[in-house]
């Protein structure tokens, strides 16, 4: 069998950083909407944080355009998953958790294709990427078990908080001090 050629490695990697890219335009759009509903619902920490997180993934999907652009190739700039609308508290965090345990799953799979194809770079945002997705998991698993366990005495405690974020856009990593900035 003979060896890849370096444009056909390189082509794996960009295929595998538009796959990333893809599932971040889907997350940005889902957290977006879901940040819209917990704010009209008037829990604002809920919402606050969504809007901090679907900022995390813009500068996701811009890094790995930004990538895919030095490496020659053409970002994609749509998803094809369906922003699932109208949930209520109880149903997001349960469900953005699961959208995040996935994108652990497949980033780690991504980055293995970046180890096969012998792209270095491109593994360690692979690396920086998935640390901060984790803290989304971790947050959104946070979240979902207090709502479980507490169901509406916790919402009652964040209803009426505040939702602005204020001047600050650097993304809810950055600003529970993750690595993210």
């Amino acid at each position: 069998m003979a060896e890849a050629s370096r444009e056909e490695r390189k082509n794996k990697v960009i295929e595998v950083l538009n796959k990333a890219r893809e599932m971040e335009l889907h997350a940005i759009s889902q957290y977006m909407n879901h940040h819209y509903n917990l704010d009209d619902m008037d829990y604002g920490e809920l919402a606050k944080n969504m809007k901090l997180i679907a900022i995390d993934e813009m500068r996701h999907a811009e890094m790995f355009a930004e990538r895919i652009t030095e490496l020659g190739g053409e970002p994609i700039t749509g998803f094809t998953d369906k922003v699932e609308k109208g949930k209520k508290p109880e149903q997001i965090f349960k469900s953005d958790l699961g959208l995040e345990d996935d994108t652990v799953d497949k980033y780690n799979q991504f980055l293995l294709v970046c180890r096969e194809n012998g792209d270095s770079t491109t593994m360690k945002i692979f690396e920086d990427i998935i640390d901060e997705e984790q803290e989304h998991l971790n947050y959104f698993d946070d979240i979902g078990e207090h709502i479980e366990n507490l169901g509406s005495a916790y919402l009652a405690r964040i209803a009426g908080t505040p939702a602005s974020t204020g001047g600050y856009s650097k993304g809810f990593t950055a600003m529970t001090g993750g690595e993210g900035e």
